[in-house]
């Protein structure tokens, strides 16, 4: 029985295999598309102050339905820089998370956020998409690419300028992610086999990210509570998505996930 992930990926790689536009050229128009805002350096500096907040657009999820269908990205946007948000991430999955690249380019246009390009990357021209349509970063699923892939697309990332989170769920996937020398590394608290939360899991995986790496927990981040967990357990960065969409006060809710994380003085 096909699984979440096997039924996005297969729609994923379908339209991959039939994308004929020649990545030579893509790759040239991405060198030469405006400067990145810098999404680790942003993480790196709300850090210091505690824990950086990456600030999710999300219209729906697969599991569990719609969940702010009409939100209007722009305004979001703004509450949270406002809220005190580091970063970005716009999901850009128009079938199965109700996004778009339009999505990202409006919010990304109303605020001065770095923004991650959240999507299932698997081939070279998700990379250049990526960066074309204003992307400061692009994901990259360990659990969803072989070696060889997770290689090519960093290098070709970080060769037109995205910052790249890696994300791992394992031990074994962070083995791997590190052989690709991650400036950035996500461990996703939620299973994309059964889509199923376990907040146990970022907790044990956070000591074993070589100090250097920024550190970002992702998924099943419901307040004030788990954002000092996660920060007491090492980490630098929050990704927050459905608790924020879902807030009637959006900006107060970036705001006291930073606060529950600021080092006590």
């Amino acid at each position: 029985m096909a699984t979440y992930l096997d039924r996005i990926l297969d729609a994923h790689r379908a339209a991959a295999a039939v994308d004929r536009r020649d990545l030579r050229e893509l790759a040239a128009w991405a060198a030469e598309a405006p400067e990145p805002r810098g999404f680790a350096a942003a993480l790196r500096r709300g850090a210091a102050e505690g824990v950086a907040v990456i600030a999710e657009v999300k219209r729906r999820s697969p599991s569990k339905g719609p969940l702010a269908p009409d939100l209007d990205p722009a305004s979001l946007a703004v509450d949270y820089e406002r809220g005190g948000a580091s970063c970005l991430s716009v999901l850009t999955d128009v079938a199965h998370f109700g996004g778009s690249p339009e999505d990202l380019r409006a919010a990304r246009g109303a605020c001065g956020l770095p923004v991650l390009r959240k999507d299932f990357t698997v081939c070279a021209h998700d990379v250049y998409d990526a960066r074309l349509m204003g992307a400061d970063a692009v994901l990259l699923i360990a659990a969803a690419l072989d070696d060889a892939e997770l290689a090519e697309f960093h290098a070709r990332a970080v060769d037109v300028g995205l910052d790249v989170l890696v994300e791992i769920h394992d031990e074994a996937e962070l083995e791997r992610a590190l052989r690709v020398d991650p400036h950035l590394v996500g461990v996703n608290q939620r299973d994309l086999v059964t889509f199923a939360v376990d907040t146990d899991r970022a907790v044990r995986m956070a000591p074993l990210i070589p100090s250097g790496v920024v550190r970002v927990a992702e998924s099943g981040i419901g307040g004030p509570s788990d954002a000092a967990r996660l920060a007491a357990a090492g980490y630098d960065a929050l990704l927050v998505g459905e608790s924020l969409v879902r807030s009637a006060d959006p900006a107060g809710g970036v705001a006291a996930l930073r606060e529950a994380a600021r080092p006590a003085r």
